[in-house]
């Protein structure tokens, strides 16, 4: 398999569902070398296997000006690699911790999705039943009926709640303080509805936070344990949790950190490693390891968390009837070089993780990121080399 630069806007795009954005080189202590593992029997590579010369090179010479380590597992039946880089923080330059915990973001969706349908295929939750009977009173008359599937496949209409403030520097000033799911969701219901439901597919954090306080709702606990309980143990993810309002990563994990410009444009790396996420929630606020959302990815596809049947089947469909659309129930269709992938990415500052994968397993991909500007706009050099080297097939 080689790895080619690709304009096209397929490879774009591919890009673009699984990563987020650059930035510009300061000096960095020296890089640490690619480190990669052999093979894992039985899983024989193939022609159309990992290339694991094309894999070293995407993360070779970290850190640099876009990441300061990155974790890579690629899997599957066609064959299997791993290998980190960079470094665990910036002041001592020891190399990256390749089990490291991290911020996970937005692939927390995907437990939370996989909860509902659990709960779904329970008879606990009716995914054409509107929300409003589940949570009378958090809606105003403004909005329609509003179904549990519209939530899941973020064709709601709610529109996004407030936070800190749209700036990094907003967000940093209050780091250690707390906005709930509850304040968050009442910011974005005083705005009134963005569409009417089913009418449009609009990606958004608030149709998760809703659907966590539908979770605690129906089953009378808090979101966290309902998750480990359904999700997490099911999966064997012995090394996820969900923080809430502790502002550290608990056990081995590698800094984040954020890239800003001074007022006297010198460039400056502020570690943002601890943050409190609670406004995150169902739909952000994991923290897992590689291997753990490579368990989630295998576990939930082979039907071993929600049920082979129509609740599973929520997670591999998209909205026929809305133009445009690609999200499923937790996750996002993407048709890469003749294969379906099923995928979620992730971000929080100081870091970025994606998962993606074959309906029958065939390829798989998770990784985490220490990208240096995690919620920019634009796509991240070292996750965008490590999906073309992980999904084009040569």
């Amino acid at each position: 398999m080689r790895v080619q630069t690709r304009s096209t806007a397929l490879a774009a795009s591919l890009v673009l569902a699984l990563t987020a954005g650059p930035l510009a080189a300061p000096a960095f202590a020296a890089a640490t070398p690619a480190r990669a593992s052999a093979p894992a029997a039985p899983s024989a590579p193939t022609s159309t296997g990992p290339d694991a010369g094309a894999l070293r090179a995407a993360i070779a010479g970290l850190p640099d000006a876009d990441a300061t380590a990155a974790l890579v597992r690629v899997g599957g039946t066609d064959g299997v690699w791993r290998g980190s880089a960079g470094v665990h923080d910036l002041a001592s330059g020891r190399a990256a911790d390749p089990d490291a915990r991290f911020r996970a973001g937005s692939t927390t969706k995907v437990v939370t999705a996989a909860a509902v349908l659990k709960l779904a295929a329970q008879g606990r939750i009716d995914l054409d039943r509107p929300v409003q009977q589940y949570l009378p009173g958090m809606f105003t008359p403004a909005f329609q009926p509003i179904t549990v599937r519209q939530l899941l496949n973020h064709t709601s209409g709610i529109p996004e709640g407030d936070g800190w403030g749209n700036s990094f520097e907003a967000q940093y000033a209050h780091r250690f303080d707390t906005l709930t799911p509850q304040q968050v969701v009442r910011s974005a219901v005083a705005k009134g509805p963005e569409f009417a439901p089913g009418t449009r597919q609009d990606y958004l954090n608030i149709n998760y936070t809703v659907l966590g306080l539908l979770i605690e709702k129906v089953t009378g606990r808090s979101y966290a344990s309902v998750a480990e309980r359904l999700v997490l143990r099911p999966a064997g993810m012995r090394d996820t949790y969900f923080p809430g309002t502790d502002p550290r990563i608990r056990g081995p994990h590698n800094h984040g950190y954020q890239k800003v410009t001074k007022a006297d444009g010198t460039t400056e790396f502020l570690d943002v490693t601890e943050w409190n996420q609670a406004d995150r929630f169902a739909a952000g606020d994991m923290i897992s390891t590689t291997a753990d959302l490579e368990r989630l990815l295998t576990s939930l596809f082979r039907g071993r968390i929600v049920p082979p049947g129509p609740q599973l089947e929520e997670m591999f469909t998209v909205p026929a009837n809305i133009e445009g659309a690609t999200y499923s129930a937790g996750l996002q269709r993407f048709a890469y070089e003749g294969r379906v992938y099923w995928v979620k990415s992730g971000s929080r500052y100081g870091y970025s993780a994606a998962i993606a994968g074959t309906r029958d397993l065939s390829r798989t991909l998770v990784y985490s990121v220490g990208a240096t500007d995690a919620k920019g706009v634009d796509t991240n050099p070292v996750a965008e080399r490590i999906v073309l080297a992980a999904l084009t097939r040569g």
